[in-house]
């Protein structure tokens, strides 16, 4: 039998698993690995943050969110509108561009600020969130703002960014400055 770990003692080992993982961890997963309920190792991450650990929470689990090593990937923010039945078709022409979505923001009237987490990049990872959404009949954040919002772009280079925005231009999902 597993000796139970104290709290202090979880949560280190929940941080070295999280570095360790190639792909974002599942709460109930680590509950289940570490013998807690997923209120626990939500309870966990929150404590894990607020110690300065830069964990993400994902639709597809946690992620420690490590500087890259490697080469430095470029990011952008774009502004975007649609529907919620044409989420999947501008998540899907950006992954299929080799672009990550980082998250999405919102800017809301009272609260400020919105974002969800997203770190989508594969249309694996779209079909999962889709499916996510429909499950919990969730609202887009966009909701709160007629469809517009902000997503954060990364890709391994400017052309690759350049190309995506092109295709949801095309797409007509693109929001672009009006000129003056």
């Amino acid at each position: 039998m597993q000796k139970k770990l104290s709290g202090k003692e979880r949560r280190q080992r929940i941080v070295e698993s999280l570095i360790e993982a190639s792909e974002p961890q599942k709460g109930g997963k680590l509950a289940e690995g570490y013998g807690v309920s997923r209120q626990v190792i939500v309870q966990d991450i929150s404590l894990l943050k607020a110690a300065d650990h830069p964990i993400m929470a994902t639709p597809q689990g946690y992620l420690y969110n490590q500087p890259q090593n490697a080469k430095e990937k470029r990011t952008c923010i774009i502004a975007c509108r649609h529907t919620k039945k044409d989420m999947s078709d501008e998540l899907n022409i950006l992954v299929d561009h080799g672009v990550t979505v980082k998250n999405v923001i919102v800017e809301h009237a009272a609260y400020g600020e919105l974002s969800g987490q997203l770190m989508i990049k594969s249309r694996k990872d779209v079909e999962r969130f889709q499916q996510l959404m429909d499950e919990q009949q969730a609202s887009l954040l966009a909701d709160l703002t007629g469809g517009l919002h902000l997503h954060t772009l990364e890709a391994e280079d400017e052309q690759t960014l350049s190309e995506a925005k092109e295709a949801l231009k095309k797409g007509g999902f693109l929001v672009e400055q009006e000129a003056d």
